[in-house]
């Protein structure tokens, strides 16, 4: 077997393969067998019928054809392995040439990863926000594990903002009360903006046994989208009592026993989440820059085919769980079809692009990722995913997923070394030091939501 290569663009080649007729031996005497097992000829025995016999009743031509269909996948890649590609995607296969007795000439074009060159990327700035807990930081968390730990009790006058009212709900379209428009015994804080869309104004003022009616687009349920005529009756109005800030309090709701000691707890807590945050905000900037200094081609047919996955997970998933249209979700979101389309895009050329640089880094560092690395990232990701790590490691394996895995922990591991590279200082001024033993990891649940589905569109 022949190979040559030819560079259409910088993401896409076509090879030009000729194989010498004996090379297809195997795979003609494969056809004559499969064709002896699926025919019958009167006179001979299943699955004994002379190959000259096949030629005259089946023609020639029909063999020919099953056995270049079972050759041709072998041949294309010798010619990719011979030529050191890494396809994207299926080719699209040409037979110039069937010669029964001499040769096979095929084309093969395919997109392939292009030749991305690192720069050096020791130079890279960037400017994150200072780690500051404010007092006021101080007040709110603490006034929320207050709010936690408050108690109702019912009164006997209109409800007001805040209160905690019980109700019975009916909701109609076109007059018709909706099978699944009936609810009663709801318990709703009134202010939380966790009902529909009137329910507030329509509650507050009224007293126990008082009902209002008002209208309001359903946000689920077999009516989803369409405006309802929606009457609520009050059953119960009950007042929210907070807990007394104080060391009984510190008692209740921690391990404390001083409100002195929670609210330094509470400070601690705090400075660590915004420690977290400020390393996400130096990989995610750190990332942009590097992107900037290479070049990157990304092919076309990987872009359409990541922008439509990414459209398909929206649409589908995520606003299907919701009870959303898209139509409905750009609605609320204030973007046009046109905006959303070319926001989704964007974000798939920055998706490819960070998979192919991080991918050449890992090459060029020569990382690898060892067993406890990648079980600590399955551990993440079946938290996130909702999954026991077992269940989750199932679904991995049985799927033929654990090389996405792999991919995604070194991906993270390359761009914590680029991020160890540069130079980070906050909005202060400060030389920010991310040298710590977490580094990796949350590089990795930086870039995973950069990465997973370009591996997706990818296989």
């Amino acid at each position: 077997m022949k190979s040559a290569v030819e560079t259409l663009n910088p993401t896409r080649v076509r090879l030009t393969v000729e194989v010498p007729f004996e090379e297809l031996k195997d795979s003609l005497d494969a056809a004559y067998k499969k064709i002896n097992q699926q025919v019958t000829v009167k006179g001979f025995r299943k699955g004994k019928i002379p190959a000259r016999v096949i030629d005259q009743r089946f023609g020639r031509g029909a063999v020919l054809e099953e056995a270049v269909n079972d050759a041709l996948p072998k041949f294309y890649t010798e010619a990719v392995n011979e030529a050191e590609l890494s396809p994207l995607g299926q080719p699209e296969v040409d037979i110039t040439e069937l010669k029964d007795g001499e040769t096979l000439n095929f084309t093969a074009e395919v997109d392939v990863r292009p030749a991305v060159e690192i720069p050096d990327y020791s130079g890279i700035e960037v400017e994150v926000d200072a780690v500051e807990v404010t007092d006021e930081d101080i007040e709110k968390s603490v006034e929320q594990l207050r709010e936690r730990f408050a108690s109702t009790s019912p009164v006997e006058r209109p409800a007001e903002d805040g209160d905690v009212v019980t109700i019975d709900l009916e909701a109609k379209v076109d007059g018709e009360v909706l099978e699944d428009g009936i609810a009663n015994g709801v318990s709703y804080t009134i202010g939380s903006g966790e009902l529909l869309d009137g329910i507030d104004d329509a509650v507050k003022g009224k007293s126990a046994g008082e009902e209002a009616t008002f209208t309001s687009e359903l946000k689920g349920g077999s009516a989803a989208g369409k405006e309802a005529e929606v009457t609520v009756k009050v059953t119960q109005v009950a007042a929210r009592e907070l807990p007394e800030l104080d060391d009984d309090f510190a008692q209740l709701a921690s391990e404390f026993d001083t409100l002195e000691e929670l609210k330094a707890d509470s400070r601690k807590r705090l400075a660590n989440m915004k420690q977290f945050d400020q390393a996400t905000q130096a990989q995610e900037r750190v990332l942009e820059k590097l992107l900037e200094l290479v070049e990157v081609p990304v092919p076309e047919k990987l872009l359409e085919d990541e922008v439509n996955t990414r459209k398909h997970n929206l649409e589908h998933h995520q606003l299907g769980q919701m009870g959303l249209t898209l139509d409905k979700y750009l609605e609320i979101q204030g973007k046009t079809a046109e905006e959303f389309e070319t926001e989704t895009r964007e974000a798939a050329v920055k998706g490819i692009k960070t998979q192919f640089v991080l991918d050449e880094l890992v090459k060029k560092e020569q990382l690898n990722v060892n067993q406890e690395e990648l079980t600590e990232h399955l551990m993440r990701r079946a938290a996130s995913s909702g999954m026991s790590p077992d269940q989750f490691a199932q679904a991995v394996v049985e799927g033929g997923q654990v090389p996405l895995l792999v991919g995604e922990v070194a991906r993270g591991k390359a761009l914590a070394v680029v991020v160890e590279a540069a130079t980070v200082k906050d909005t202060n001024g400060e030389v920010v030091d991310l040298d710590d033993e977490e580094e990796e990891t949350e590089a990795a649940e930086a870039s995973e939501t950069e990465d997973t589905s370009e591996e997706n569109a990818e296989g």
